[in-house]
């Protein structure tokens, strides 16, 4: 039920994996709204409807994971939890998406918060740039996490047997960059923590490299990321636009594009968003792939398949052998879970009053206690 064309299109794309590529789909939303819309395209019986009544609104961000528990993306999320899906795919809102798949898939041992990556169109090959917009703040620890994350994924979705690493900054130099990027790269650059498998850093990259293909990896923070992405996105728009006015601008002009056809074929190609897929949310208990808002039938289904294949690849148990195994970091619903148990164990303090000398426990005492734990918290 997410995106600005749901749930034609996002129906139109599933049904396309399924019909012509194998990749069987289960749809999450309204029961007689999805049908209604599946027997439009004479497949009433093809897919499987799992209900949700409940969706998010592309306006909505992170606190819309808590208003609506029952939504279609937190449904979708609960059948890959349960292993009755391999992978989660929505073209809904990024923070809400983000925040639902956090709250309803575990983390792996050994992250502390999942990374958006996705793919830019470089030469020779792709790049992987991850985090893209799921954590805006993180600490320095993060990044190196985030650089074992784009490795696993460049393994498993881009064929490179061993990725080289970047991290995105202002300079080129070691020293450059704020005091978050200087301390990222010292960590980079250092031997992995905790048992993990070693990175192949290249050291920094600039903004102008993010196209250049010289890594095949590039981290960096969220918030830095997204806008390095949307800065890019308009600018692939921008170039189109005025390269497509040029190339009809004058007879002359569309005779030299008629010779040329094939290579602008192949160039348009190349940045067709709608044959990457969208982003794919790593570091969780099952993968989840966010599909762009406008996403049309066609990138529904290359997000489909992007989804099948890094299940096929098996990316969680990559990610996982990457860093080690060590236990998971802290944050999540089960440490407050923890906090919860403990705190009911918690040993009720006496009251003493003037009307009792040798106290009393009441259960307001444990619920003090609890009040206290998580005020702690």
């Amino acid at each position: 039920m997410g995106g600005d064309h749901a749930p034609a299109a996002i129906v139109a794309g599933a049904l396309t994996a399924q019909r012509e590529h194998g990749v069987r789909v289960l749809l999450t939303g309204p029961l007689a709204r999805l049908r209604q819309v599946l027997g439009g395209l004479g497949a009433i019986d093809e897919v499987q409807v799992v209900p949700a009544e409940d969706n998010l609104a592309m306006d909505e961000g992170a606190l819309a994971s808590l208003r609506r528990p029952r939504s279609s993306a937190a449904v979708a999320c609960q059948l890959v939890r349960r292993g009755d899906a391999a992978a989660a795919v929505s073209a809904g809102p990024t923070g809400g998406i983000v925040a639902t798949s956090r709250l309803r898939l575990r983390s792996l041992p050994g992250v502390e918060r999942p990374g958006l990556a996705v793919v830019l169109p470089t030469r020779p090959g792709r790049t992987v740039l991850i985090d893209a917009g799921a954590t805006a703040d993180p600490k320095p620890e993060m990044l190196v996490q985030f650089g074992q994350l784009g490795v696993a994924y460049a393994q498993t979705a881009l064929g490179v047997s061993a990725p080289r690493v970047g991290l995105l900054t202002i300079g080129t130099e070691p020293g450059k960059g704020n005091k978050f990027t200087r301390r990222a790269h010292e960590l980079l650059a250092s031997d992995p923590p905790h048992g993990a498998l070693p990175l192949s850093f290249a050291g920094n990259v600039e903004g102008g490299d993010l196209l250049a293909g010289e890594v095949d990896v590039i981290v960096t923070d969220g918030f830095t990321g997204n806008v390095a992405l949307k800065t890019l996105e308009g600018s692939v728009r921008f170039a189109i636009a005025e390269l497509r006015g040029a190339v009809t601008a004058t007879r002359t002009a569309r005779v030299g594009a008629f010779l040329q056809r094939r290579g602008l074929r192949e160039l348009a190609a190349r940045l067709d968003t709608d044959s990457y897929g969208g982003a794919v949310l790593l570091g969780l208990a099952g993968t989840v792939v966010i599909a762009h808002g406008a996403s049309t039938a066609r990138a529904v289904t290359s997000a489909c398949l992007l989804a099948a294949d890094l299940a096929r690849g098996e990316i969680t148990e990559k990610i996982t052998q990457r860093l080690g195994g060590r236990p998971a970091g802290r944050g999540g619903i089960f440490l407050r879970r923890q906090l919860l148990r403990a705190a009911y164990r918690l040993r009720a303090w006496p009251i003493h009053s003037r009307f009792s000398h040798s106290g009393c426990t009441t259960q307001s005492s444990r619920r003090s206690a609890l009040t206290s734990a998580m005020r702690t918290r």
